[in-house]
């Protein structure tokens, strides 16, 4: 792994007295190796904006450590941290045009002021804003506000770069777009990043790896991909991915030669003993209940299995989403072709134990995925 730029150890919020305030952030710990772009994705009140304002020194840590590049951080004036930071709510200088804004920290750099003036020039264009330079931050739009403050942050050179929703305010094609090219560029200038979204597809696209906080908690810090295919536990699987996955509570039955998962309304799905690793069969064995997810995709339609009765089928452009009474419950299908299915029709789903997911239902924890049990 590449060296630790960041590290987080047992850092802890309170607002109000420790132990007794509002606990925002519940004793995180994570590293961030150089050149990484990391994602804090989680729903609004989660910790994510707090932590990431503890790593700029906008906020105290109440309790644990951080260190950028081994040296401790979290009790030094933000001026001191050498990071920089595009803030949510832009804090552009109002009295000077977004070219001053974006080349301030440069020109307080004593830069060559044709170096000063090439960077913000190039910076622009990657941010599509080169006709707004000589504009006042009053007299152009938010979205255009907000890619000036990030234009600013980028073109610094800082050990972290911290970028707190920075495209929250862009029309969908226009973020689809510099989503592509800031990620080129943090990666081509070898910065380290850590991002805050409540956006999955943003997150997906820019982050090496994604830290998914809830309740001040970290839940899973991993790859996209691994978030997706192994998600840690409940919480994540079923918050990250879109649509969301399909949750079912079963009862669980082996047999000499199956294992049956007994769902509500008398639905139970059966499968041969040998679709499931050794280690998960004896695990299973020893409990009664658990939590069946799937994920929409690897939901499939047959011609004979479980009943489900069609409620809705949208065709979204690229793919329909099939929702359907089953199981007590409703479940979620995506299929890329555009299916013909109308509200009330019958029918019958399958669930391939390489696709299912099985949690805990007490604790939310993973106890496997594709029919092998999770460690």
């Amino acid at each position: 792994m590449n060296d630790v730029i960041l590290n987080l150890e047992a850092v802890d919020k309170f607002y109000g007295p420790i132990d007794q305030g509002v606990h925002a952030v519940c004793n995180i710990s994570m590293q961030v190796s150089s050149g990484e772009i990391i994602a804090l994705l989680g729903s609004s009140g989660c910790g994510k904006t707090s932590t990431l304002r503890m790593v700029a020194g906008f906020e105290d840590v109440s309790r644990g450590k951080i260190s950028i590049r081994g040296r401790e951080i979290h009790t030094l004036p933000p001026i001191q941290r050498n990071v920089a930071m595009a803030f949510e709510g832009y804090s552009l200088y109002p009295t000077v045009t977004v070219r001053d804004n974006i080349a301030f920290a440069l020109k307080r750099g004593k830069l060559p002021a044709a170096d000063v003036a090439r960077k913000v020039e190039d910076i622009a264009a990657m941010l599509e804003i080169s006709d707004i330079l000589d504009k006042y931050p009053s007299s152009i739009s938010g979205g255009q506000q907000q890619r000036a403050s990030l234009g600013r942050a980028l073109i610094r050179d800082a050990d972290l770069y911290l970028l707190d929703e920075p495209m929250g305010q862009l029309e969908p094609q226009l973020r689809t777009l510099l989503r592509g090219r800031i990620k080129s560029y943090i990666k081509e200038h070898g910065f380290t990043a850590i991002l805050v979204t409540h956006d999955q597809t943003e997150a997906n696209a820019l982050a090496d790896r994604i830290a998914v906080m809830e309740d001040g908690e970290l839940q899973q810090f991993a790859s996209p991909e691994a978030i997706k295919k192994s998600p840690a536990n409940l919480f994540t699987g079923t918050f990250v991915g879109e649509p969301p996955m399909n949750v079912f509570p079963a009862l669980v039955n082996i047999s000499e030669a199956t294992v049956t998962f007994k769902l509500e309304s008398d639905v139970q799905l059966t499968y041969a003993l040998d679709a499931f690793s050794t280690e998960l069969r004896a695990r299973l064995a020893t409990v009664g209940e658990v939590v069946l997810g799937v994920r929409p995709y690897a939901v499939e339609r047959r011609q004979t299995g479980s009943p489900a009765t069609v409620v809705a089928n949208q065709w979204l452009g690229d793919q329909s989403h099939i929702a359907a009474n089953f199981a007590g419950g409703s479940i979620v299908l995506v299929e890329h072709d555009r299916t013909h299915l109308e509200k009330g029709q019958k029918i019958f789903i399958h669930l391939e134990p390489s696709n299912i997911h099985i949690f805990n239902p007490a604790t939310g924890i993973a106890i496997s995925h594709g029919a092998r049990l999770v460690g």
